[in-house]
């Protein structure tokens, strides 16, 4: 019997490919994002019968509703992937873009724990299950003019882990994966040399099979797993000057 999967931010990007692959798998899922037409496509494109969540990961309420309707239909899921997650350059000296600071720790944060949420307590239970957050490299060192997006990433790390560490000998697990550059709507709008870009269905790939594998953290590509950890012992200043001019991603309707 294939597993149970319950994915958000599954109408595009990260979340659509690994949907893709978990049904390739054989998996039922419950496909949550904020566009309706987005995810009936991509159910009728699946081999397999799936449930559809038109939400935003930011209400609550929906979120919540649609995680114990899909468990009433179908069972505590196998998987919970929380995918969703929104890019966006900032300046803090700009009174405006205080709101999109504030928009990105919401849907990359909290909108994560709110997913994980409502499965704990079962999965705790039953003595299984797994939690995914999807991190980024961007949480090992801040870049210019995406300074909430990289907190939000470290966030999730760091959230991960202490789920992870609470969760120890429960029989659930945490995986933390951080997607280095991945061809997505999302990097497309990148005006910089993105290294080691991978296609999403190459990642969703690694992805699913490291979830599979239990592991606790992992960089997909593993080249920029390699690129962080040399990136993380530089000293300040050298990593200041190297990166002070670096082109910034494009702030909201710049």
């Amino acid at each position: 019997m294939g597993q149970k999967v319950f994915i958000t931010g599954a109408s595009s990007g990260l979340g659509l490919a690994m949907a893709q692959q978990f049904a390739q798998n054989g998996a039922t899922l419950a496909l949550i994002g904020r566009r309706q037409d987005a995810l009936e496509t991509l159910r009728d494109s699946l081999v397999g019968s799936h449930e559809i969540y038109a939400l935003d990961v930011n209400d609550e309420k929906a979120l919540h509703a649609a995680a114990h309707d899909f468990m009433l239909k179908h069972g505590l899921p196998d998987v919970v992937v929380a995918a969703a997650g929104i890019s966006v350059g900032t300046l803090s000296e700009v009174y405006e873009d205080l709101e999109q600071i504030r928009r990105v720790i919401q849907t990359n944060v909290f909108a994560l724990t709110s997913t994980f949420h409502p499965f704990i307590s079962p999965m705790k239970a039953a003595g299984k299950g797994t939690l995914v957050g999807i991190a980024s490299v961007a949480a090992i060192r801040g870049l210019p003019g995406a300074g909430a997006y990289c907190a939000s990433k470290a966030a999730v790390v760091q959230y991960c882990e202490s789920l992870r560490v609470e969760l120890h000998g429960t029989g659930v697990k945490v995986t933390t994966i951080l997607p280095g550059y991945i061809d997505t709507p999302m990097t497309r709008e990148n005006p910089y040399t993105m290294p080691f870009l991978m296609k999403a269905t190459d990642f969703a790939s690694r992805a699913v099979a490291a979830i599979d594998a239990q592991k606790s953290y992992t960089v997909i590509p593993w080249q920029m797993g390699v690129v962080a950890k040399l990136l993380r012992v530089l000293p300040n200043w050298l990593y200041d000057k190297a990166f002070s001019g670096r082109k910034r991603k494009p702030r909201a309707n710049e």
